[in-house]
């Protein structure tokens, strides 16, 4: 019979030597489960109205986010069922707090009704789990000290989870530096072989080993490179040949293997228990060398202890580690003509050797590409941005200071000639006008009484200051009549939008509207200056819009302006073509790009000129 079944036993038969004996398994626990059950029914006899009790703990195996929880002690029988305190216990977990409830799970519970106690295991901030009591009907001062003593008692679980982090920690930055100064080691010499000797050396003497054996795969096959505490060893020995074999299985496997193996393990490492069986090894662990992805070689490691799992797991984090340490090396000790050689020997292999039909046929390909590009040519065409533009473009600005009343039109409108597009405020024009008005009315009466008194100089001056007036007046009208913007000829909006300006002031001259026609285009194309020299006035394009992306517009070429403009960190000319045929849906401002036919080339030519041109001025910058 179990000790914790020996506890269960005496609880009712001799609860005092119950308690001894929950009190010696409590000092020295065998395992955690005797621990916990131990101080469960220390807890349950310290109250006397206890008649039940469950203790429940995080399950360790269940990696879910909320996870679950299993019952880890039963008192006072591990067999009697506590179905129904899982009530209190539920909410003890959602609550994070101590909670009361009656049998039927009412909460505060009745005086003459059983109590549910339960109380929940928190270490910083995580949960561990609860425990729950069931206790008898009893006063309240009872309930409050069975409070207090699960409250006080929680504290012998929380001590034993914080040792257990503790010691996971531990052994965490135990393992941590173990890899730091296995790295450094490996690291400390640039050459390939030097280091893998005093790596496995410092891997002996750190694991405890008889002997630490490593290779590296050389065409599929382990080559051993180095053996601990062995300057130097007969490659063709019966020994390396074991070693390679047992490497060469985990290569195969890619996965370690460990010797004797583990219970369930269905791997069947028979090179590795032939190397035991030779070298009188108890145990063998092999771990393979990672290097992105793909095993590059296997560390062996010998001792006479059996490998617990987490001194298998410390191998296996040093496999990853080494793997990228050592491919580097392997790496750079090899010379750039042998990098060469290798890459075209393993073309050539790919090639014209056996198998790889798919790489073959892509080399085909690329062949028969190569000459129909070499031989045949095509269509030369140069490619730019290109914008079109309104042949004529009127703009209409404003004919003195003053406000904005009205606006009819903004940009993107088809206009008519002589249609109104926006109007000023012209209320201080008229009071001018009248104002005008009546000063030459007055002065006209001025002069009709010089004229009757026959007061010549009095009529000169009338008559001046009558023209003066007369010129004032047809200043006012002249600027009454342009207060009303109108369209020059029919056409279509390309700038201003006045909507949002009502009541604004604007400044004589300002360009309120610019009016392109309907019938009239150019073309401007944007060339990159290291194709402006194949370009010339008269050659032919053909043109695509954004806007009209399944129809080409035919153009041609009218002028190249000779001078540049900077964009995007590149040279272009301006060049300007005329559509033959314009659509009726073409619009100023419409953007796209425009393809000029300049002549017929090769196409290899076509595809490869502008790398060749500018790895010729590279060339050019670079000598001497």
């Amino acid at each position: 019979m179990s000790s914790t079944a020996s506890i269960h036993s005496l609880v009712q038969s001799d609860p005092a030597r119950a308690e001894s004996v929950a009190w010696a398994q409590f000092t020295a626990p065998a395992t955690a489960g005797e621990f916990n059950t131990s101080w469960l029914g220390i807890l349950c006899a310290q109250m006397e109205q206890a008649r039940g009790a469950l203790l429940l703990l995080r399950d360790e195996s269940d990696s879910s986010a909320g996870g679950s929880y299993v019952a880890a002690a039963v008192w006072p029988d591990a067999t009697r069922p506590m179905q129904y305190l899982a009530t209190a216990a539920t909410r003890a977990l959602q609550e994070r707090r101590g909670v009361v409830v009656g049998a039927d799970g009412s909460s505060p519970p009745g005086r003459d009704q059983p109590v549910h106690m339960a109380y929940p295991i928190e270490v910083d901030g995580e949960l561990h789990g609860a425990v729950v009591v069931h206790l008898t009907p009893g006063a309240e001062a009872e309930l409050q000290r069975g409070l207090r003593l699960v409250h006080w008692g929680t504290a012998w679980l929380v001590d034993q989870f914080r040792q257990r982090r503790h010691t996971r920690q531990l052994e965490h930055m135990q393992r941590l530096g173990l890899l730091a100064d296995v790295m450094a080691t490996a690291v400390q010499d640039p050459g390939l072989g030097v280091s893998c000797v005093a790596t496995v050396n410092d891997l002996t003497l750190r694991l405890g080993c008889e002997r630490v054996s490593l290779g590296l795969d050389n065409d599929g096959e382990i080559r051993v490179q180095a053996l601990s505490n062995t300057a130097t060893f007969d490659a063709r020995s019966n020994l390396v040949r074991l070693l390679s074999d047992s490497m060469d299985e985990v290569l195969d496997l890619d996965t370690a293997l460990v010797h004797p193996p583990p219970d369930g393990d269905e791997l069947g490492a028979l090179a590795h228990a032939e190397l035991a069986r030779e070298t009188g090894s108890a145990a063998i662990c092999s771990v393979p060398l990672v290097d992105q992805g793909q095993a590059i070689g296997v560390l062996s490691f010998e001792r006479a202890t059996p490998f617990d799992p987490a001194t298998v797991e410390t191998c296996k984090a040093l496999g990853l580690a080494l793997g990228p340490v050592l491919a580097l090396k392997q790496t750079n000790e090899r010379g750039l003509w042998q990098r060469a050689a290798d890459h075209v020997r393993h073309a050539g292999v790919v090639m014209f050797g056996p198998g790889h039909p798919g790489a073959k046929l892509i080399g085909l390909v690329v062949v028969g590409l190569l000459l129909v590009l070499g031989l045949f040519n095509a269509d030369h065409r140069v490619s730019a941005r290109t914008v079109v533009e309104g042949a004529v473009q009127r703009a209409a600005v404003a004919p003195f200071n003053g406000y904005v009343i009205e606006s009819l039109a903004r940009a993107g409108d088809t206009v008519r000639q002589g249609q109104v597009l926006a109007r000023l405020d012209d209320r201080d024009l008229r009071l001018e006008q009248a104002r005008w008005n009546a000063e030459l009315q007055q002065l006209q009466g001025k002069q009709r009484q010089a004229m009757a008194i026959q007061d010549r100089t009095s009529m000169l001056l009338a008559g001046a200051q009558i023209e003066q007036a007369q010129a004032q007046l047809s200043l006012v009208e002249s600027r009454l009549a342009r207060a009303s913007l109108q369209a020059p000829f029919d056409g279509v909006v390309v700038a201003g939008d006045l909507s949002q300006l009502l009541g604004t002031p604007v400044e004589q001259g300002k360009v309120l509207f610019e009016i392109a026609p309907l019938d009239a285009y150019r073309v401007i194309l944007q060339v990159d200056e290291r194709d402006i020299s194949h370009l010339q006035p008269g050659q032919t394009g053909e043109l695509a819009l954004s806007g009209l992306p399944g129809q080409t517009l035919a153009f041609s070429v009218k002028h190249i302006t000779p001078v540049t403009t900077a964009e995007d960190g590149r040279n272009h000319f301006r060049v300007e073509a005329q559509v033959d045929l314009a659509s009726e849906r073409l619009r100023p401002g419409m953007e796209g790009v425009g393809k000029v036919l300049v002549g017929e080339r090769r196409l290899l030519w076509i595809w490869t000129h502008r790398f060749v041109d500018w790895l010729r001025l590279a060339l050019w910058n670079w000598l001497p």
